[in-house]
């Protein structure tokens, strides 16, 4: 039988996430490199711009997205899951997902392009010039590399947000490292979504990148070593996680950084979409649609605006739109104690969703 087929790269944020899950779901699959050839003759047109990971099926799909990649083989074999089902547990999962995807970004692109620089450039070479001496690849792969580095400063990490960038960085490994002291996944002895959305920006650039990986391993062991967990799980498709639909304690300061953090970008990303649209309503969904404040560690400074991080959003907010009674008080419960009230009747007016690999209105 036809082996399914994950075209990406180790120095890809999202491809660890997809490979994370396809590992510890057991699928049978093989990865291919993303090679500038693969991007020219599959991945651009099949998907439409140039974007990893790809899974392609036996059956000749096309799955670009993370998440999307994680519910078609979720649908597929429904148990066991990823996907907690008491409602504490499933909104926290949902949450850290999107923390992971769409806000350690800033971290991760910080520590690549500030101290990872020439392995970054010589990690790039290798994909785009797979062919070429050692010099002439690093060369290649430091042009390769300009797109990626010249969105470094627009996602928030300058030079001036480096210091509260890394102590933030710093405290998130302090606040991890304590809390897989006690569990080996976030929820429980079994990953979930919110593993999988940290493990992206955990792998490839905070712990495969060397000087940010030395950090971590010196830092937060525990962090370390439930990064290799997750790329090789010791227990495939094994694990529960923890009864009552408990969050544990030492989950919660994670999540309140979240909150902290990433909270007030999120209720603002809502307000500036819902106005793009009015001011736009025939006009296609782009990528960036303006600038927004951010706050890390009381420094304050600006940052893109991205639609796509809308849809992780509903992702959470249409799970806690769906609850009632005592499941709601309990999750509503939750966003209490992380200081998440701002999302539990957050109104989005301006709904998105994916189709065809394009962010469209809902």
């Amino acid at each position: 039988m036809a082996k399914h087929i994950l075209y990406g790269g180790q120095l890809s944020y999202f491809t660890g996430k997809a490979r994370a899950y396809l590992n510890w779901k057991g699928v049978d699959y093989e990865e291919r490199l993303a090679t500038r050839d693969i991007y020219a003759s599959l991945i651009i047109p099949r998907v439409g711009y140039a974007m990893i990971p790809l899974v392609i099926t036996p059956d000749d799909q096309a799955i670009q997205d993370t998440s999307e990649i994680i519910d078609h083989f979720e649908a597929l074999e429904p148990e066991p899951s990823v996907v907690p089902a008491g409602p504490k547990q499933r909104l926290a999962a949902h949450l850290l997902e999107l923390f992971g995807d769409e806000w350690l970004v800033i971290p991760a692109m910080h520590y690549r392009w500030a101290h990872n620089r020439d392995f970054a450039y010589s990690e790039f070479g290798k994909i785009t010039a797979p062919d070429l001496a050692d010099d002439a690849q690093f060369e290649a792969g430091k042009k390769a590399a300009e797109k990626f580095q010249g969105v470094v400063g627009l996602l928030g990490a300058t030079p001036e947000m480096a210091p509260a960038i890394e102590a933030s960085y710093e405290a998130l490994l302090d606040e991890l490292n304590a809390h897989f002291s006690v569990h080996p996944y976030l929820l429980g002895s079994r990953p979930s979504i919110g593993d999988f959305g940290l493990i992206g920006p955990l792998y490839a650039h905070l712990y495969r990148d060397p000087a940010s990986g030395d950090l971590m391993k010196s830092r937060a062991p525990e962090v370390s070593k439930w990064v290799e967990r997750m790329q090789s799980p010791p227990e495939p498709k094994g694990g529960a996680f923890l009864a009552n639909d408990e969050i544990p304690e030492t989950l919660l300061p994670v999540l309140r950084r979240m909150m902290r953090e990433h909270g007030p970008c999120l209720v603002n990303l809502v307000e500036q979409l819902s106005a793009w649209k009015q001011a736009n309503p025939d006009t296609d969904i782009p990528r960036v649609i303006g600038m927004q404040p951010f706050t890390v560690e009381d420094k304050t400074a600006q940052r893109i605006v991205l639609p796509y991080t809308q849809r992780m959003l509903q992702r959470a907010t249409d799970y806690f739109a769906s609850l009632e009674g005592d499941a709601r008080g309990a999750a509503l419960s939750l966003l209490d104690s992380i200081g998440g009230e701002q999302l539990a009747d957050i109104n989005i007016p301006a709904r998105v969703k994916r189709e065809n690999h394009k962010l469209v209105w809902a």
